[in-house]
């Protein structure tokens, strides 16, 4: 059957078609924080880079917590999208914004006045410990633009338009790099303000992409043209986004606080392997990306297609999209597998760090495969409203499998910052076959009725 699938043109094509602008978008996303690790490691050192990855590992939690309506967002809006009813389109999107803004307002707030206590719960170096609340006051500011920009985004996405984020996210990159020159270092006029800098950077970027969505959104130059009237919070849209949301709101919340626990087991360690660990998670961030672009086209077209009311075409395009992944995943296992040293000599220079990574990425290419397929069949799910599964399967292998074996592993068999992938792989090798089990029975066709 899947090969058979395969052979659809006209299918491949329409999720191609979605999935590379959202790949490159998620890649130019991951782009700016790769460009704050390579700079920030060069210029200041591996406290510094150990610093700024835990203050954005609270930073990162407390957004995708928080913005857990974005995924019954675009599950609505692109059943909407198919059924051609841009005006309920259209106030899903507003309202989706609002609360998007409450949320994030308050997050931010309380975020920032707590900031000291909330790094109390890692065992970090008192330089490590002043370096990361010294980028997270600044770059927590930009929490609310990047509430605002996922909405954004998620609303685009949902009505089929992946090119503009990508775009914005683009341009996005471009000034955050240009700002991560001028002020790590100091550039002619500009100030020498390293850590601080490359927050500030940061900070700057996220406001301007913020910024240029609200400008396109509001203007109504696509399909979603939102007016003030639908910012709004009314009963009718606010009941379902809810119910299609809250199961995402308690995925993100357990799969955040899962990477939180286990930055918390990794910081046990030295400031080298803490150093290591961040260049891991970006690596691997980067070797992802195509299947996350893959299941935002997935999500898009899953949904489109049962607000068409063709549940064939839904179900072939959760199993295309699925293998793609699939392959994309043994393609980039290969790359792990071949050539780990040189893949982490872009990253860092210092030997030791490179040696204590080498078996963290032989593990990680095995994993690449299973990885990218859970990522795309969770999409597929998600587009069709079935977040509650999606939610208790990803929360089951986070908490069931691998905090337990990370924390087993690093704690009483002493394995070091590769304790992580090996828990990662044999989680993900025992859930793959059960979410796949999960999208042949078809119980989601019915999930948002």
């Amino acid at each position: 059957m899947i090969t058979s699938i395969l052979k659809n043109k006209t299918l491949l094509k329409s999720i191609i078609i979605l999935a590379i602008p959202a790949i490159m978008e998620m890649g130019l996303n991951t782009l700016l924080g790769i460009a704050d690790t390579l700079m920030i490691s060069h210029f200041i050192g591996s406290e510094a880079l150990a610093a700024v990855g835990f203050a954005n590992q609270i930073i990162f939690t407390l957004v995708f917590i928080f913005t857990a309506f974005n995924t019954g967002a675009t599950a609505l809006i692109s059943r909407n999208f198919g059924e051609k009813n841009y005006e309920r389109l259209n106030k899903i999107a507003g309202e989706t914004i609002t609360v998007n803004f409450i949320i994030g307002l308050i997050v931010v707030i309380i975020g920032y006045y707590f900031s000291r206590s909330i790094f109390s719960i890692y065992d970090l170096s008192q330089d490590v410990l002043e370096s990361a609340i010294s980028y997270y006051k600044i770059v927590i500011i930009s929490g609310i633009f990047m509430f605002l920009s996922f909405s954004f985004a998620a609303i685009l996405r949902g009505s089929g338009n992946t090119k503009m984020p990508m775009y914005i996210t683009g341009l996005s990159n471009i000034i955050n790099i240009i700002g991560n020159y001028l002020l790590i270092k100091g550039v002619g006029i500009f100030p020498e303000m390293g850590v601080a800098g490359a927050a500030l950077s940061t900070t700057i970027s996220r406001g301007i992409a913020c910024l240029i969505y609200m400008i396109y959104l509001f203007s109504g130059k696509d399909k979603v043209k939102i007016l003030l009237s639908d910012l709004k919070i009314t009963k009718d849209v606010i009941k379902p986004l809810w119910k299609i949301s809250y199961p995402g709101a308690i995925e993100q919340t357990l799969m955040q606080t899962s990477f939180l626990v286990s930055g918390i087991i990794i910081s046990s360690l030295d400031t080298a392997s803490e150093s290591a660990f961040r260049i891991l998670l970006t690596i691997e961030s980067i070797s992802f990306m195509p299947a996350v672009g893959l299941s935002i086209a997935a999500a898009t077209l899953v949904g489109k297609s049962l607000g068409e009311k063709n549940e064939e075409r839904a179900i072939e395009t959760g199993y295309a999209s699925s293998a793609i992944g699939i392959m994309w995943g043994i393609f980039m296992g290969i790359i792990f597998l071949a050539i780990p040293n040189h893949i982490l000599r872009v990253f860092t220079s210092e030997y030791h760090i490179i040696e204590i990574s080498i078996l963290s990425m032989l593990v990680a290419g095995f994993n690449q495969p299973f990885l990218n397929f859970f990522i795309v069949m969770s999409g597929a799910l998600r587009g069709a409203g079935d977040t509650l599964g999606v939610m208790v399967l990803t929360s089951l292998r986070l908490w069931i499998l691998f905090i337990p074996l990370n924390y087993l592993l690093v704690m009483f068999l002493d394995m070091g910052v590769a304790s992580l992938w090996i828990a990662e792989i044999l989680s993900f090798m025992a859930f793959c076959p059960i979410i796949f089990t999960r999208f042949r029975s078809k119980k989601w066709i019915k999930a948002i009725h």
